[in-house]
């Protein structure tokens, strides 16, 4: 098994449902234990169009699924939330990305790890801290990411909301 960092967000319809919906269709994926998942957190819309707020989190897997099936696995369960991609950084029902893969990386056209984004992203940093203090992204710490980017529009829901992960 590889640990996989997946962040979650969505900001149409009935967002928190949809970021329970991935970690339960992941956790019955065949080959991914979910092991933690952050607290949910209401940030703010980077790049794209204006839009509503997204909900956000973080979860902690372990796989036996290789990257590009892990992938696959995940725009399935998009689709199933009616994902589409219409416009570039644009709202959605559900957007699942693969953030880090222990010991992989990737520059393809269809994959890139670590995600190459990530580590300018409050709402991908904020939540993955909760989940893993001892987390690091390029060689360096989270915690030392984080304060090197605006975290300012990354709030957790109040009352906490935690998603639920089954074993």
């Amino acid at each position: 098994m590889t640990r996989a960092v997946i962040a979650l967000g969505a900001n149409l319809g009935d967002a928190r449902a949809a970021l329970q919906g991935a970690v339960d269709a992941l956790s019955k994926t065949q080959g991914i234990d979910v092991l933690a998942a952050s607290p949910v957190y209401e940030t703010e819309p980077v790049g794209g169009p204006e839009q509503p707020v997204y909900v956000n989190a973080v979860i902690l897997i372990d796989t036996s699924l290789d990257p590009d099936d892990l992938l696959t696995r995940a725009n399935a369960i998009e689709a199933e939330w009616q994902r589409t991609r219409e416009v570039h950084w644009g709202p959605r029902t559900l957007d699942i990305d693969i953030i880090e893969i222990e010991g992989f990386i990737s520059d393809s056209e269809r994959l890139t790890i670590p995600h190459p984004r990530a580590h300018e992203r409050g709402f991908v940093l904020v939540p993955w801290l909760t989940v893993d203090p001892k987390a690091e992204l390029h060689g360096a710490p989270v915690a030392e990411l984080i304060q090197r980017v605006d975290a300012s529009g990354v709030r957790m829901l109040q009352p906490r909301v935690e998603l639920k992960v089954s074993q």
